[in-house]
């Protein structure tokens, strides 16, 4: 345990990539192979499910600090993170603990059934015997709240460097229902299956945002030009009579999207599509936020399937026949796929005619424009389209790895902006703890007795300069109406710009309507809380097609 501990101090403390990548490998050369398959879990979200309730942990821990329970309410809402609290609050006694992280955490899942007693008991015996950033990370463990800002992603590289294993085959390797107490990390990661390499998608091409007028980039006859869809993007990948779809994010995702199972058969083996999943209610490419209903279900149920299918919208084919094609030009492999994707939409008998409607694959579609200004009416259509702008690449571009500048752009609407009142706030996070800076904010609407109130619809903590956040926090504080835990609510006086990128009806939130990346543009002291808009304003921003 003490090992992991200072791994996770080590990886909390810093925002550098290559030093978490450092830490992190040697903690996998080190420790013993049980703790390197439950780290491996813990970093990717596989931890056992919480034994004890918050409450009780507060209560407790306030007991044994031997400090009345506002106190540690009061402690906890300032720290702000109730293991932090937890360790900083419950003394050390001279004792340490030998026991390892899989010690601790077969000892957690065996605590979920036992009685309250025997949970404090267990509690009381290891909080004292543990220093405190071990009693931090033992804490965060039993809360099942394990967050330390260090992706799958960066995890598997981690260990491809100490293992000397290719990363994209070891992201393979940890994806599925593996269950870390009871597979070795022989059988998880170092025995090698003729499948991990038949799933192995390719590294992304990402797109830079245009920089000042588009039209700097040259001749317009020079581009390839499509909407840039708002979705998840993936890789489908057909290999072997298999199919494989991986999310931008390196995750492999084929058991949340079954639809796209209906593609074996009809797209050839040797082929890897780059492409876009989108939400396709009632026939048409819906919203991000339908899409959300999709996105970390565990199991997709028929209802859900019937309620919201997705379609691969396909932009680009990466491997063809079983060969690499990214080395040809963007116009040699669209030639390619649109070839692909005409014979299967429009195939030659009416019995696969009936087949291929159920494929949920549609082809995003190319255009060419005679100048930038044609360009720049398109975007104009973006979010009918429900898209978030165009995408400019470049004919004679190959498929390049990562984010790169020069061939592909992305050139994206402007963010649709509405003026909020400030009513409820949060103290923030890390070093933002002691300052009140996530913020809720509310427009106008009029009630049933004709009365106009406020009704909240977004939250946002960005886009203020720190001494705006600090001049806003000390008026908080003078101006709070009522407390609800580490929540304040405020005098309606304060009027901010909001900018966010989409927005969709929802039935989840009380205004009815829910926002993308809601953000502060600016914070509006010209305007009285009279002027701030209405959520009749707010809704009038909805694309028609998706009101």
């Amino acid at each position: 345990m003490k090992d992991f501990a200072k791994l996770i101090k080590t990886l909390d403390s810093t925002n550098k990539t290559n030093v978490k990548v450092t830490a992190l490998s040697a903690y996998f050369l080190k420790a013993n192979d049980s703790d390197k398959v439950w780290t491996i879990a813990i970093l990717s979200h596989r931890r056992p499910s919480r034994p004890i309730n918050t409450t009780m942990l507060r209560v407790w821990a306030a007991e044994l600090a031997n400090i009345p329970l506002w106190l540690f309410e009061e402690s906890y809402h300032i720290v702000g993170d109730l293991a932090e609290t937890i360790a900083l609050v419950v003394p050390t006694k001279s004792e340490s603990t030998p026991k390892s992280l899989s010690d601790f955490l077969k000892e957690m899942i065996a605590l979920k059934p036992k009685t309250e007693e025997e949970k404090k008991a267990y509690l009381f015996e290891n909080w004292s015997q543990l220093d405190y950033y071990e009693r931090f990370v033992f804490t965060k463990l039993i809360t099942g709240g394990f967050r330390i800002g260090v992706s799958q992603k960066l995890m598997t590289r981690a260990l491809a460097k100490a293992t000397k294993l290719d990363e994209d085959v070891l992201a393979y390797k940890l994806m599925g229902n593996w269950n870390p107490d009871k597979i070795s990390f022989q059988d998880l990661v170092l025995n090698e299956k003729e499948s991990d390499y038949l799933s192995k998608p390719y590294p992304f091409y990402l797109a830079y945002a245009v920089e000042g007028d588009p039209a700097d980039l040259g001749n317009v006859k020079d581009w390839s030009f499509e909407h840039k869809w708002d979705g998840i993007r993936c890789q489908v990948i057909i290999r072997n009579d298999e199919l494989f779809v991986w999310s931008r994010g390196e995750e492999l995702v084929t058991d949340k999207y079954p639809e796209f199972q209906k593609f074996v058969g009809f797209i050839p083996n040797g082929t890897v599509l780059d492409g876009e999943l989108l939400p396709y209610p009632n026939g048409q490419i819906g919203t991000f936020n339908d899409l959300q209903t999709r996105i970390g279900r565990k199991t997709v149920s028929k209802n859900l399937l019937a309620k919201t299918p997705v379609i691969l919208k396909a932009y680009d084919v990466l491997e063809w026949e079983g060969k690499d094609i990214r080395a040809k030009t963007f116009f040699e492999r669209r030639e390619i796929l649109e070839k692909l994707l005409n014979e299967i939409i429009v195939p030659s008998s009416e019995v696969e005619r009936v087949h291929s409607k159920s494929i949920p694959l549609l082809l995003s579609e190319r255009m060419q424009f005679n100048s930038w200004k044609e360009v720049a009416k398109e975007r104009s259509k973006s979010r009918e389209m429900q898209s978030e702008g165009l995408m400019l690449k470049r004919k004679d571009s190959p498929y390049q790895v990562g984010r790169k500048k020069g061939n592909w752009w992305k050139w994206k609407v402007d963010p649709l902006t509405i003026d909020a009142v400030l009513t409820y706030a949060m103290r923030g996070h890390g070093r933002r703890s002691n300052l009140f800076t996530d913020y809720t904010f509310a427009l106008w609407k009029e009630n049933d007795e004709g009365k106009k109130e406020l009704v909240t619809f977004a939250k946002a903590y960005s886009g203020l300069t720190d001494e705006e956040f600090k001049e806003v926090d000390a008026w908080i504080k003078k101006n709070t109406l009522e407390r609800f835990g580490p929540v304040r609510s405020v005098t309606p006086h304060h009027v901010f710009e909001i900018a966010f990128e989409g927005i969709a009806l929802s039935k989840r939130h009380k205004s009815g309507v829910a926002t993308r990346f809601p953000r502060i543009l600016r914070w509006r002291k010209d305007k009285n809380t009279e002027e701030a808009n209405s959520l009749e304003d707010l809704k009038a921003l909805i694309p028609s097609g998706a009101r």
